[in-house]
């Protein structure tokens, strides 16, 4: 479990899922019993605008805000919106975007690729499997965990 507390920024474009990426992150840290604080930026997301989420866990965590530079790990659902969002990454931290699944053992859907880049963030946070899982399930539709759990292993192995 972490002793200090960790910065991620979830970012994209209206309606791919960056809130529920970003829901689903919080969810997994709270189970592990951590202090989460989560907030959103949706700009004109409605109209496939910027969207982005600040997701901070740890032992204590004072404000759901993420200071530029001091992001642990940027994920970047939209390809395009990479550079737009670099400047909230601290020197050394971890971007995750769809370039990342280009390992992947298969083909990832594309309402799936936000939980996929969280199986790739998976992996370097220290969050149990099960728990990423667990949180998966609790935040879709029954209908929609064996297509997201699927994604979320290809993220996973896709390092």
């Amino acid at each position: 479990m972490t002793t200090k507390v960790i910065n991620v920024v979830v970012a994209g474009l209206g309606g791919q899922g960056v809130v529920k990426a970003s829901d689903i992150l919080a969810d997994a840290a709270f189970r592990m019993g951590l202090d989460v604080k989560k907030s959103e930026i949706h700009g004109m997301s409605q109209r496939g605008g910027s969207v982005a989420s600040d997701v901070r866990f740890g032992p204590v965590v004072h404000s759901p805000m993420i200071p530029a530079g001091e992001a642990d790990c940027l994920i970047v659902v939209a390809p395009d919106q990479v550079d737009v969002n670099r400047h909230v990454l601290k020197a050394g931290g971890v971007l995750v975007s769809p370039e990342s699944l280009a390992g992947s053992p298969g083909k990832v859907q594309a309402k799936s690729v936000n939980v996929a880049l969280l199986g790739v963030l998976s992996t370097v946070l220290d969050i149990p499997v099960e728990t990423w899982e667990d949180a998966i399930r609790a935040n879709l539709a029954e209908k929609h965990h064996r297509l997201n759990l699927e994604a979320f292993h290809l993220g996973r192995s896709a390092n």
